[in-house]
Order: structure tokens, then C-alpha cells, then sequence
């Protein structure tokens, strides 16, 4: 009887060099990935860390602000040398007027920062009254985060008003790249006006009444929220315009299918504060559809204000319009 042995299988030198060359340039790929990211690897600092260090957010101010009524717009990119050791705003050459420009400003001015990252590695925009390190920021100053930074190519937008005079910077705040050139300066002065009335001021009314009227709209499948005209048509969220001192009537009419409130604000975002009594009807018992009121009130202190609709959510969702007193 004859015996057939199993055979015994081996692998060949070419076979053995193919698998070495995979497994090699398995690991190049990855170092080429973990080096040309490394500035982002090395940024990272636990939450934990951030809070030992005090580089957690903060408010920029525990007041109101003064609205001026004037607004800001600065641009500004994220961009670094090609040796990536220099970092900076909008250009990397010190003796170009567009290097980290300063930013000039008077309290209650409205700074809009148009930021975008034109670099080849991850950043994050903040602004913060700290003249070093990566922070603390002002609350609501942030465009991305060292945890969730800005991608080469992303872009955003942030509103920053200042609280008081004094130096604040915009800055990158993912740790380190500050120190390498991504510092700007905002220089605010406490301007002409700061010894007026803080916003939202009760004042004497001076005897002259002005009248408006508005009224609650609705696109028909509820997405567009807005006052007298639907978002993109003529006269929609139309402008107030009246001086401090005013008596002011509003008639405010539903005209949606839908509950509202109105109110005259500092920050549309916090419907709860209204002022001078400016309130027809509120979020707990809001107009009814096709419901009238007529809401009578004198016009503080000078700014730009907000009339919006106060049921929580629908400002946001487009029933904000501008109220200046002069």
C-alpha cells in the first residue's frame, strides 16, 4: 500500500517581500498621516486639563451693553508659512498692513468676524481679554475648539460686542499656535456715548407719540417665521425707528395660524428680559390666531433693541426685527 505524505507548504522569497513591502508601507502612509497632522495631535488638552489651567470659557461682562447701532466687519483667515513656523492672520509677511490687524472699536459696537481657515493644518478662532495662552474665551466668541478645531478649508462666523473699554485679542486658541503668530488686537475705546444711559434705561418721556403696526406671519408649512411679510418679500421684519423719550404704540396683530408674544429686547436670544413693559401677551398666554393687542410704552435709553416674537424658539426661526432709539 502506498503512502502520500500532506505537503508541507512554505512561502517563497518573493512572496515574503511582497508582504514586507505591504506591512512598510502600511507604516509610511501612517507616519506621513500622524506627521502631517502633528501640530493638531499635540494641541489636544482634556477637558479636565482646560479646567486646571482656566481655560474654560467666560462671559465677557455680568451688565447690558449699550448697542452704538454700528457694525464691524472684519475678514480674517487662518494662514502659515510653508515651513509652518510662522502662524498668522491673512498673511504671513510682518511688514504687510493686513498681518493680525488691529480691530478699532468703541463699547457696543458690533464686531462680525468673517473667519476662514486658509492654513494647511487645524485651528479654532476665539476672542479673550487674556494676553496669553490659548484662552479663556469669551462665551459665544468660539469657532471651533482644540477638541473640534476647524478643518483646512472651513469657514464660520461670530459676533462679538465689548462690554467695556480695555485690549482683547482674536486669537487661535488651539494651545501653542498663539505663541507662534495667530494674535490679533481689538482696541475699544469707551467712545462718545459712554456716559449715556445704560441700555434699556427707563427715561422721562418727552410728550411725542409715534404709532406702528405689525403682524405675526407664517409660511403655510410653519418653516418660515416673520413680521408682516414672508422672508425674501418686500417690507418683511420692516425696521423701527424712534427717539428715547418717545411714547410708543404698537398694534400687533396674528396673522399666522399659530401662537405668539411680543416684546421689545436687548438679546433675542433671552426673550424672558423685554423691556419698558413692551409685552402683548407672553409665552405663557400668547395671542391666539387672528387675535389683536395694542401695547403702549416710552422708548428708553439710545440702541439698537429687537422686537421679537417671545414664545421661545421663534425669533430664532425668523420673527426678529430691529427696534433703534435715537
Amino acid at each position: 500500500m502506498s503512502h502520500t505524505e500532506e505537503p508541507i507548504l512554505r512561502t517563497s522569497p518573493a512572496r515574503l517581500g511582497k508582504l514586507l513591502a505591504i506591512l512598510i508601507g502600511i507604516m509610511v502612509v501612517g507616519g506621513v498621516i500622524f506627521f502631517a497632522n502633528y501640530d493638531y495631535w499635540n494641541s489636544y488638552l482634556p477637558t479636565a486639563g482646560k479646567i486646571q489651567e482656566g481655560l474654560t470659557s467666560h462671559a465677557a461682562s455680568t451688565g447690558t451693553v449699550q448697542a452704538t447701532g454700528k457694525t464691524i466687519n472684519v475678514a480674517l483667515a487662518f494662514v502659515e508659512s510653508s515651513d509652518f513656523k510662522v502662524y498668522a492672520f491673512n498673511t504671513v509677511s510682518l511688514t504687510d498692513p493686513n498681518h493680525n490687524p488691529t480691530v478699532n472699536a468703541n463699547v457696543g459696537d458690533k464686531l462680525v468676524f468673517d473667519v476662514k481657515n486658509s492654513g494647511k493644518s487645524f485651528h479654532a478662532f476665539a476672542i479673550t481679554d487674556s494676553t496669553s495662552g490659548p484662552g479663556p474665551d469669551i462665551d459665544g466668541t468660539e469657532i471651533g475648539t482644540a477638541d473640534n478645531p476647524m478643518k483646512p478649508g472651513a469657514s464660520g462666523e461670530v459676533t462679538f460686542v465689548p462690554p467695556k473699554a480695555g485690549t482683547y485679542y482674536y486669537i487661535c486658541a488651539v494651545p501653542g499656535h498663539r505663541e507662534l503668530g495667530m494674535e490679533g488686537k481689538i482696541m475699544v475705546t469707551a467712545g462718545s456715548g459712554s456716559s449715556a444711559a445704560p441700555s434699556g434705561a427707563v427715561v422721562a418721556p418727552t410728550g411725542n407719540k409715534v404709532e406702528f403696526t405689525v403682524s405675526f406671519v407664517m409660511s403655510a408649512d410653519f418653516k418660515q417665521y416673520a413680521f408682516d411679510t414672508l422672508p425674501g418679500q418686500p417690507g418683511t421684519n420692516p425696521t423701527i425707528t424712534v427717539k428715547s423719550g418717545d411714547t410708543v404704540t404698537i398694534h400687533v396683530k396674528n396673522d399666522s395660524k399659530s401662537f405668539h408674544a411680543f416684546g421689545v429686547v436687548v438679546d433675542p436670544t433671552d426673550p424672558s428680559d423685554v423691556l419698558w413693559s413692551s409685552a402683548a401677551g407672553t409665552a405663557d398666554n400668547p395671542l391666539k390666531p387672528n387675535a389683536n393687542q395694542d401695547v403702549t410704552f416710552v422708548a428708553g435709553a439710545p440702541g439698537t433693541y429687537h422686537y421679537i416674537c417671545t414664545v421661545p424658539g421663534h425669533a430664532q426661526l425668523g420673527m426678529d426685527a430691529p427696534f433703534i432709539v435715537q
